[in-house]
C-alpha cells in the first residue's frame, strides 16, 4: 500500500507538471496509513511534523493528498472539516480504487482541481484576456453572484456571495455567511456594529469584498454589476431595494463620495418556459444531436414583459433532457446597458 501511495503521487505530481504547475516532485513526509477513527490525532500529528520541517527553510505546506477507502462513510466530511477549520490546509481527497487504477484521464482532472484549490486558473476568455468583453474590460468592475440556500426543516440556511476578479473575470472570491432562517433578503451584505475597543465597525460581505477586489488588482471599481439568484416574482422589489441600499452603504463605508454605478439583475432557473425553434430541422437554431436550441440562444421579445427589462437566455448546449433557459430580470440599471450589451456579458460569464 505504501509503494502504491508513493507511485499514485509521483504520477500526480508528472501530471501537475505536465499541465504547467511548478509542484514538487517528492512529498514533504512519507505517507502515512491510519484508521479512520483515528484521523484527526494522526492529520494534526502529522500536520506538525511537516510544519517543524518546513520553518526553518521559510517555507509553507500547501497540499494533502488524502487516499481514502472507497466507502468512507463521514471520513470525507470529517477530514475536510480538519483541513478546512483547524489546520488552514489545501487537501485534495482521491478514492482508493483510482490509485490502484490510474488513468490519465483522471490524473488530468485531479490536477485542475488542485491547481484551483493552490489559486490557479484553468480556463480564461481570449475576449476577457484582450479586454474585448463590452462594458467590463473598459474599466475596473466588480461582477457579484448571490444566493440564498434554504435548507430543509431544522438545517440552519446561509447566503453564498462570490465577486469575480478583474479583468480576466475568471477566477471567484467566494463568502459564505449564516443566517435567520427562511429568510430570503441576505442580511450581511452591509452591517455596523459596536467594538467596546474600537468603537463603531463597519464590516459585512459587500465591503470585504470590494477589499478583496482593491487589493488584487490594485484599483476600485468603478461599476458593479449583481447577479442575484433564487428571488420570487413577489419579492423582487423587497429584495431590490434592501440590497441595493446595503451594496450603496458598503461603498460609502470606504470612502463617503464613492458610490459606483450598480446593476441589479435577478436570474430565475425555476420556471415553465422552454424554448425550441419554429423549424426542427433548422441547422442554424437547433443541435442536431440533441434536438436542443443552440447555446446563446436569446429571447427578449413576444413573450417578456412589456414593459421591463428581461430576458431568456440558453447559454449552455443541452445533453439530456430539454434545455431550460435563465430568465433575467433587470431590476436596476444605472450603468445603462443596451439590451445586446448585457446579454452578451452574461452568456460570456457563462463560460467561466
Amino acid at each position: 500500500q505504501d509503494g502504491a501511495a508513493r507511485s499514485f503521487c509521483r504520477q500526480l505530481a508528472d501530471m501537475c507538471e505536465i499541465s504547467g504547475m511548478d509542484f514538487s516532485k517528492e512529498p514533504l513526509l512519507p505517507p502515512l496509513c491510519t484508521r479512520p477513527e483515528h484521523v484527526e490525532r494522526a492529520l494534526k500529528a502529522h500536520y506538525q511534523d511537516a510544519m517543524s520541517a518546513l520553518k526553518p527553510l521559510g517555507r509553507e505546506l500547501d497540499l494533502l493528498i488524502a487516499i481514502l477507502p472507497d466507502n468512507n462513510g463521514s471520513l470525507y466530511g470529517n477530514l475536510k472539516r480538519i483541513c478546512e477549520t483547524d489546520l488552514g490546509l489545501v487537501s485534495q481527497c482521491c478514492l482508493a480504487k483510482h490509485v490502484f487504477k490510474t488513468t490519465q484521464q483522471y490524473l488530468a482532472n485531479v490536477a485542475l482541481k488542485i491547481n484551483v484549490k493552490v489559486g490557479g486558473r484553468n480556463t480564461v476568455l481570449v475576449d476577457a484576456l484582450s479586454r474585448r468583453i463590452p462594458l467590463v474590460s473598459d474599466r475596473p468592475t466588480i461582477i457579484f453572484g448571490a444566493d440564498v440556500t434554504h435548507p430543509h426543516p431544522g438545517e440552519d440556511s446561509s447566503p453564498s456571495i462570490a465577486a469575480v476578479d478583474w479583468p480576466e473575470v475568471t477566477k471567484y472570491a467566494g463568502l459564505v455567511s449564516a443566517q435567520t432562517r427562511r429568510q430570503e433578503l441576505i442580511q450581511d451584505l452591509f452591517k455596523v456594529w459596536q467594538d467596546p475597543q474600537r468603537g463603531t465597525v463597519n464590516g459585512g460581505m459587500v465591503r470585504e469584498l470590494l477589499l478583496s477586489f482593491h487589493r488584487s488588482t490594485g484599483q476600485k471599481p468603478q461599476r458593479i454589476i449583481f447577479y442575484r439568484d433564487g428571488v420570487s416574482e413577489g419579492q423582487f422589489y423587497q429584495v431590490l431595494l434592501y440590497e441595493l441600499d446595503a451594496i450603496r452603504k458598503a461603498c460609502a463605508s470606504l470612502e463617503s463620495n464613492y458610490q459606483p454605478p450598480v446593476t441589479f439583475v435577478v436570474v430565475q432557473k425555476r420556471h415553465h418556459t422552454r424554448l425550441f425553434a419554429n423549424n426542427h430541422n433548422d441547422q442554424r437554431s437547433v443541435d442536431p444531436k440533441s434536438g436542443n436550441i443552440l447555446p446563446g440562444t436569446v429571447v427578449d421579445s413576444k413573450i417578456c414583459h412589456p414593459t421591463e427589462f428581461d430576458f431568456y437566455l440558453c447559454s449552455h448546449a443541452g445533453i439530456q433532457g430539454t434545455s431550460r433557459p435563465a430568465h433575467y430580470h433587470v431590476l436596476w440599471d444605472e450603468n445603462n446597458f443596451t439590451a445586446d450589451g448585457l446579454q452578451t456579458l452574461t452568456n460570456n460569464l457563462c463560460y467561466t
